[in-house]
């Protein structure tokens, strides 16, 4: 059986790329996640253990972080599903930071081009923003600019109780 040339060339590549993690940064990364993590929102474990960095604006939210190579598909990329993770982390806190918490009703998801290092920004803006039902929009983009990813999703405004009031983060 002849493996065609470009079907080739992509496995050299594959099995070229680097097959260990940097155990060190990885265990650090762990560390501080459970050092500093805090069970709300823009602190909660997770994103602590990718260093998201959060900030927003009256209609936005940006979540910035450097790739770390634990973070990494086998092929060498960033693996599609932390991408879909930050994503909705973005639409979910952007709606939370304006209205108050909800729930994600749907989301999908388009991957256009690996990550293969640098840092990379997330930006979440709503398409139309709802009393009880929103639809959101997020794009993950590199340090040059060029699109990862984008998601557009369906989220349903949650209840409130009186005593747990939506605070900024």
């Amino acid at each position: 059986m002849q493996i065609p040339v470009l079907g080739l060339r992509l496995l050299q590549t594959a099995m070229t790329r680097k097959t260990h993690i940097d155990e060190n940064a990885a265990r650090a990364a762990f560390e501080n996640a459970i050092d500093t993590y805090e069970q709300d929102f823009g602190k909660f474990f997770l994103a602590r253990l990718f260093g998201l960095e959060l900030a927003y604006t009256a209609d936005e939210c940006v979540i910035t972080f450097d790739l770390k190579d634990f973070m990494f598909n086998p092929q060498g990329g960033l693996h599609g599903g932390i991408s879909a993770f930050v994503l909705d982390i973005s639409m979910g806190h952007l709606l939370r930071q304006t209205s108050g918490p909800g729930a994600t009703i749907e989301m999908k998801v388009q991957y256009l081009k690996a990550a293969r290092s640098g840092r990379l920004t997330c930006t979440a803006r709503f398409i139309r923003h709802g009393g009880s039902i929103s639809f959101l929009r997020s794009e993950l983009v590199d340090e040059h600019g060029e699109m990862i990813a984008y998601a557009t999703s369906t989220w349903k405004s949650l209840k409130q109780h009186p005593h747990s009031a939506a605070k900024p983060t």
